[in-house]
């Protein structure tokens, strides 16, 4: 069974990009447009991993973090690629940053080491 790799970020030009660039590398993929939108889908679809923007209408990605972080058993790790500076600093626990833009190449690295699929 494939991996699955939430994609929380608004710009739907990055969002259609992640979601080819992960689905042509063998992952399954959900989507949501908004930290709002994205506690209910990690819900749902319950992802191995979570690329997550910062930055975002109605709710930004720092504070999703948190409260999905608060949930019994939340282990989740996620990926932060975000067009803010200074990234790194924006969730302590995040298991890799990219600006945007970003290398394709560099973030598979990431996500494929994350996810342990060579």
């Amino acid at each position: 069974m494939a991996k699955k790799i939430m994609i929380v970020d608004d710009d739907p030009t990055i969002t259609k990009f992640l979601n080819t660039l992960f689905k042509d590398n063998g992952y399954e993929t959900c989507i949501a447009s908004d930290g709002k939108d994205a506690i209910s889908v990690f819900e749902a679809e319950k992802p191995d991993l979570i690329t997550l923007d910062l930055e975002m209408p109605e709710e930004w990605g720092p504070r999703f973090y948190r409260k999905i972080s608060k949930k019994k058993a939340f282990n989740t790790p996620v990926i932060v690629i975000s067009g803010l500076p200074n990234i790194k600093y924006s969730i302590p626990k995040a298991v890799a940053s990219f600006g945007k833009p970003f290398n394709s190449d560099e973030l598979m690295e990431a996500v494929k080491k994350v996810l342990k699929k060579v």
